[in-house]
Formats: C-alpha cells, structure tokens, sequence
C-alpha cells in the first residue's frame, strides 16, 4: 500500500445467533444513519451504508433554493430547474465511481458531510 493511502476506520462488532449486530455510534453518527440501511454484497464484502431518498426530492429543494435566490421565476425558472435537475443523476455516478476508486486505494475519500455539509 502507498504510504500517502489512508486506512479506513475499522471496528469489530459481534453478531449475535439472529445476525444482528450494532453499528458503532460514531460510524452511525457520522454517516448520518436512521432507522433503514440498504446492505450491498460484492467482491467477498458487505457493504452496508444509510438508506437515502429515492425520490431526489432532497436535491430539488436545494436545486430550487438555488434558482430562486439566483433570480430566476416563471417559465425561466422551470427550464433551469429541468436543466439542473438532469445533472444530479451524472453527478451521483460520477460519486460513486470516485467511492468505489477510494475503496480500492486509487482516489480520495469524502463523507456524506463532505459533500453535502453537517446536519442542520
């Protein structure tokens, strides 16, 4: 391994006889879990990260917040809303191909908080 790569935080956690288990608090805290998490098996690894909005409903808020504080209205306002809007999908996937890099040592790791700030 590079000495400039960074080794993800790990913890041990026990499984109990109905394979349950706890998440440790400050990966819980930090990753912004609730009460449902989508679990992804691949490559020999769990992955198990919080569950999000399907809807994107998040990112048109805040893509309207934008529109609308840079002066946009009317038929404007929906035309760059619709133009915004399209590139959140591309957005995501490029994310998640810099993740996937991050995981197999070939790029930077970011948090939820990174990218999106703190908790309000």
């Amino acid at each position: 391994m590079p000495a400039s790569a960074v080794m993800p935080e790990q913890k041990k956690v026990t499984i109990s006889s109905k394979r349950q288990f706890t998440i440790p608090q400050k990966f819980f805290t930090e990753l912004g879990f609730d009460r449902e998490a989508v679990c992804t098996l691949g490559d020999g690894m769990l992955i198990i990260e919080p569950a999000r909005s399907e809807n994107g409903g998040e990112f048109a808020e805040q893509i309207l917040a934008d529109l609308i504080a840079e002066g946009y209205s009317g038929q404007e306002l929906l035309s760059e809303f619709k133009s915004r809007q399209a590139r959140v999908r591309p957005a995501v996937e490029e994310m998640l191909k810099a993740a996937k890099d991050a995981v197999n040592g070939a790029g930077e790791y970011y948090t939820y908080d990174d990218i999106f700030g703190g908790k309000k």
